[in-house]
This record gives structure tokens, C-alpha cells and sequence, in this order.
């Protein structure tokens, strides 16, 4: 019996596997891939498109409207396009952020790949995200596709997510457990 991985389940896992879907058929699921990765880059860039994403208060002809706009200055088309407008139609554009990263699990793993995550205090170097590629190819034994983030709020070190696993190794997470460690004593 497989294990189903938790990004490809509920709403945004079955949005994103038609999506998957139809990129395979069309032979544009790279490509479709790339341009979701964009619009998540947008949305990760502005608060204003953050807001206008999750509220319920725009109607669904505003955002299409305005994703629509956004997306022709992005240069993001095609399936990827029509993909994010479909959401916005059906009012499902609050998802859109868990249907882009189930989307990127289905690729990898389509390319035999595994997904992984990893959150920093700072910007990682290129060679210290090819050493952590490396380290992590070697734990999982397929190739990395690694996704990285930057939140100042860890104070230093990094928490690294594959799959369902994640290993915590921040100064926060530290600091929080010496912090109960210390309350438990005396």
C-alpha cells in the first residue's frame, strides 16, 4: 500500500491533479509548473495580492479582473493562466497557494523527484543549498527539488520539510524548548 502525501489531498489536490493532468496531455507541465511558481512568487512579494486573493469580499469577476491584469505584466499565460482565472470563477482562489505547491509535488514526483522545504534565518548560498541537496539525495535517495524560504523570525539555523517529515533545527524551536526545559526545574 502507498502512502498518499498530504499536499495532494482535499480541494487544492484535486484542482491540482486536473491541472497535472491536462499540462501532461497538453506536454506543458514544466512549463505549466513555471509560471505557477511565478504567480506564487507574486503572491509571496505583495500584501495588496495576498488580500486580494483570500478575501471573500471581491467578487469573482473583480479578481479575475485583476488577475488577469497582473498576470499579462508577469508574462504568465496559457493553461497556468486559465488555470488561476478557473479557481477565481469558482471562488476557490484562497486555495490557490496549496493547489500551486500539490501541483509541484505531482511534477516531482512524475520526474521521480522528491519535494523538499527549508526554511532560513538568512538567504542560503549556492553551496550551502547544493550541500543541503546533496545531504538530502542522499537520506531520500531520489533527486531534490528544494524550495527555499527566508523567515528572520527562526533567529538562525533551519527547518527542513520532505513529505510529511520535518526536522525543527532552529535557534527558535531551541530556545522555546530550553525555555519549558527551565519552567519544569525548581
Amino acid at each position: 500500500m502507498t502512502a498518499i502525501d498530504q499536499t495532494i489531498s482535499g480541494v487544492a489536490g484535486r484542482y491540482a491533479s486536473a491541472l497535472f493532468e491536462l499540462a501532461s496531455e497538453e506536454k506543458s507541465a514544466d512549463a505549466t509548473g513555471g509560471q505557477l511558481i511565478a504567480f506564487q512568487t507574486l503572491l509571496d512579494q505583495s500584501v495588496d495580492l495576498t488580500r486580494l486573493v483570500r478575501s471573500p469580499v471581491f467578487s469573482a469577476e473583480d479578481q479575475i479582473g485583476a488577475i488577469a491584469a497582473i498576470c499579462a505584466k508577469a508574462e504568465i499565460g496559457g493553461l497556468a493562466l486559465n488555470f488561476i482565472k478557473l479557481t477565481a470563477r469558482n471562488r476557490r482562489l484562497f486555495a490557490i497557494a496549496d493547489m500551486i505547491r500539490a501541483y509541484g509535488a505531482l511534477a516531482a514526483t512524475a520526474k521521480g523527484e522528491v519535494r523538499a522545504e527549508v526554511t532560513s534565518a538568512d538567504k542560503l548560498s549556492g553551496k550551502h543549498v547544493a550541500d543541503l541537496k546533496a545531504a538530502l539525495k542522499t537520506a531520500t535517495g531520489r533527486e531534490v527539488q528544494l524550495a527555499a524560504r527566508v523567515d528572520s523570525a527562526i533567529l538562525g539555523g533551519l527547518i527542513v520539510k520532505v513529505g510529511s517529515r520535518m526536522v525543527d533545527n532552529s535557534l527558535k524551536t531551541k530556545l522555546d524548548n530550553l525555555k519549558i526545559a527551565m519552567k519544569g526545574t525548581g
